[in-house]
């Protein structure tokens, strides 16, 4: 597979890079191969500024990988508190992050208001760190907005980015199921409304990019999701309950 997936046809300005754990980076990670996460790299191809979404595994990697595309990473976003995304320890893992990145550059690092304690719980970092948000505001990286979406359920303050035509979507929605609810935070029916109701409002031929690689190809347009995947065939909360609930 490619590393990169292209956007759609907006304009020039918008950067964007799909990177697969223990493939594009962190290569020699055993976890990270098997846990196959994607980082993104997001920006503004004039003014060469980028955030990083979710960096873990292997922050240098992550960090050159901008480099190499002459991209100064500026800041950070992360979906959610699992170290898999964010750095931590998980399983009695340590596993490379949000800390590690702040120790080679000093940028902020957004979450959702909802996730920020529990962010706080899992890494090495203070609350001075973080800037917290609230569903609907916008990260804007040189001349790109990035409107950043609650979508509680998988944990609490688990958010979506929305940017020029692509839905980065954590561990919300993947292209085949979603993010388990059965893990500290999260919500079944939370979830539910986050997928029938805040991401409603994205349009079907958005490109969904998601947080881990659990399907055949690396993105696909949200429509042709909304079309196969079974999270979306319950007509009611109460079917998709007995279906997804706890």
């Amino acid at each position: 597979m490619t590393d990169t997936v292209d956007p759609p046809a907006t304009e020039d300005r918008f950067y964007l890079r799909q990177l697969l754990s223990g493939h594009d980076f962190a290569a020699s990670d055993g976890v990270a191969q098997q846990m196959r996460n994607f980082a993104y790299l997001i920006g503004d191809s004039i003014t060469r500024e980028c955030v990083v979404v979710d960096p873990a595994y292997g922050v240098d990697d992550l960090l050159a990988a901008a480099e190499r595309d002459d991209m100064t990473v500026t800041g950070a976003l992360v979906t959610h508190y699992h170290p898999d995304h964010c750095g931590g320890s998980m399983m009695g893992m340590q596993i490379e992050g949000v800390a590690e990145l702040l120790d080679r550059v000093d940028v902020p690092i957004h979450v959702q208001a909802d996730e920020a304690e529990w962010v706080l719980k899992v890494t090495d970092l203070s609350p001075t760190n973080l800037v917290s948000h609230r569903s609907g505001d916008v990260v804007r990286v040189g001349e790109v907005d990035i409107e950043l979406l609650h979508t509680p359920g998988h944990t609490p303050g688990s958010q979506c980015f929305l940017v020029d035509g692509c839905l980065i979507s954590g561990d919300t929605l993947f292209l085949d199921g979603c993010g388990r609810t059965d893990l500290p935070g999260g919500d079944p029916e939370a979830l539910y409304h986050s997928l029938t109701g805040t991401l409603a409002k994205v349009p079907d031929d958005a490109v969904l990019l998601p947080g881990h690689l659990y399907s055949a190809a690396p993105a696909e347009r949200l429509g042709d999701t909304r079309a196969r995947n079974v999270v979306f065939k319950p007509a009611s909360l109460e079917q998709w309950m007995m279906m997804f609930g706890n």
